[in-house]
């Protein structure tokens, strides 16, 4: 063994040993505070200046909002970038905070901001609709559907890739689940373009930007969560996502069709004995007949105003198992394993909501709205130069945290800030309407979470699809893949700023 090793050995094990020694000595340390936090609640009395050796509670209560802001985001920031799960950064971060500011006392916060939340009935829709999609999913739906589609588009040039947003766009329909959608897409359809010379990334990005569609079109899971955090209607964050989804759906087609029409070597098509005639094409639509049939009705009835989002989801999740059942795959295993997939999804959106409800409310209580609002309309920008600051930060925000934590974190604080200014119309188009503002930025808001999923260097969608990727293909070549359509998702999020009818027509015609 040579010296070098030897010494690069003896440094590691000295490193090892130090960061073990280092956490012994965090624990003793910690596990001491709190053994004289608890003496100090039991035996002395919270509201004089007695005490046991030293007291946390109300140690930061002279601190104003400004510097408290750095403390809370900074601290947040730090555990984040420890690797440590959301769920619990924020919950633990909350309680730690309300009890340096306050007292013990003030830890009655905590029930209070939870409590309203676990009796919100809309959030049983949440894991109705998850349940519904591992259900569907298991089906084996996505292929069929992908089957479907492809057999129609395949002679296009470009077909495959189309055929792949097509699918996941009625895929979007009936699950809004997004990781499922870029997995599964990226399993089936990833291999036929790559085995037909398609370009790596028009490939790629069809398969990223269709998959993310999930969070935009009805019914989306984070629409129903932003629609409980802003106390906007459900329904009508659903109607406004429609158009936008679809124009978003079609830019892509769009994009896809265009370069593969002007380099045909980017897209080529199916060969012409792998093509099928009309009628086996008219043949095949009756595999979509069951999901779309349960498409329409669970939508329609929500629209319609028949059932509420969460008897939607109900007769979504019924009618997944006939679908299941009409292609012969349900069994008790595959209802256990639905089951356990929507118990694991639906624990980690709620200990999220949980968490990041007491650490945000806390803030909003110490008067960090009032702080934040004063800050960015200080500025003195314009209402839609607030508006792009506020798009851009979502944007930066989702390329380290979950959509769950952006929209607990953020949204409750920047809905006053939106709401307090008038958004009078760009290049001669009509105003936003005070009335629909909330709605409007509801959609914006699901619009950059697209983004968000697509966004290097950490956006989720870059690395589920990372996971079914040949070897061959480079983490490089998947960030190059999502430009052009992170490109095409920032020109209709333009869309739907600059045109805000695009937005609000739908549910103004539905809901008046």
């Amino acid at each position: 063994m040579s010296t070098d090793t030897m010494v690069n050995q003896g440094r590691g094990s000295l490193t090892g040993k130090l960061g073990t020694w280092l956490m012994i000595i965090a624990t003793v340390a910690l596990t001491f505070v709190m053994l004289v936090e608890v003496i100090n609640i039991l035996f002395y009395d919270p509201f004089s200046d007695e005490k046991f050796l030293f007291k946390l509670s109300g140690m930061l209560s002279d601190v104003k909002i400004g510097p408290l802001t750095y403390i809370m985001f900074g601290s947040l920031a730090v555990l984040l970038m420890m690797g440590l799960p959301l769920a619990f950064v924020t919950g633990g971060l909350g309680v730690m905070f309300i009890y340096l500011v306050g007292d013990s006392m003030m830890l009655n916060i905590i029930p209070s901001r939870i409590f309203p939340m676990m009796t919100n009935s809309d959030l049983a829709a949440i894991p109705l609709f998850i349940f519904m999609a591992s259900m569907l999913e298991r089906a084996g739906l996505i292929e069929e559907m992908f089957n479907v589609v492809y057999k129609w588009m395949g002679g296009l040039g470009g077909g495959l890739a189309i055929a792949t947003i097509i699918a996941s766009t009625i895929l979007a329909a009936m699950v809004g689940v997004i990781g499922a959608a870029v997995v599964t897409m990226g399993i089936i359809a990833l291999p036929a373009m790559l085995k037909r010379g398609y370009d790596q990334q028009i490939a790629l990005g069809s398969i990223m930007a269709g998959g993310t569609l999930g969070i935009l079109i009805p019914p989306s899971i984070l629409a129903i969560l932003y629609a409980v955090v802003a106390q906007q209607s459900v329904g009508e964050l659903y109607l406004g996502s429609v158009i936008p989804g679809l124009i978003l759906s079609s830019l892509y087609v769009t994009y896809v069709g265009v370069r593969s029409w002007l380099n045909p070597k980017l897209g080529p098509p199916v060969p012409e004995e792998e093509r099928i005639g009309l009628k086996d094409k008219l043949l095949l639509l009756k595999d979509l007949i069951a999901p779309l049939f349960l498409v329409f009705l669970v939508l329609g009835l929500l629209f319609g105003g028949v059932a509420t989002p969460v008897e939607a989801a109900g007769i979504g999740s019924f009618g997944a198992i006939l679908v299941a059942m009409k292609h012969k795959v349900f069994s008790v295993a595959t209802l256990r394993d639905a089951s356990v997939t929507t118990a694991k999804a639906s624990a980690m959106v709620l200990w999220i909501m949980f968490g990041a409800s007491v650490f945000v409310g806390f803030y909003i209580l110490q008067g960090g709205q009032d702080f934040i609002t004063e800050t960015i309309l200080g500025i003195g920008l314009s209402p839609y130069a607030v508006l792009l600051l506020l798009m851009v930060l979502l944007v930066v925000l989702g390329m380290f945290l979950d959509w769950v934590g952006i929209l607990l974190l953020a949204v409750p604080i920047f809905i006053p800030i939106v709401e307090a200014l008038e958004f009078p119309g760009l290049l001669g188009f009509p105003a936003v309407p005070g009335e629909d503002v909330v709605l409007w930025f509801g959609v914006l808001y699901l619009v950059n979470m697209q983004m968000s999923f697509l966004s290097p260097p950490f956006g989720y969608a870059l690395f589920y699809i990372r996971g079914v990727c040949p070897p061959d293909i480079t983490m490089g070549t998947i960030f190059k893949s999502s430009l052009v359509f992170l490109a095409i998702q920032a020109f209709g999020l333009f869309i739907c700023v600059l045109i805000p009818g695009v937005v609000t027509w739908l549910p103004n015609l539905v809901y008046g």
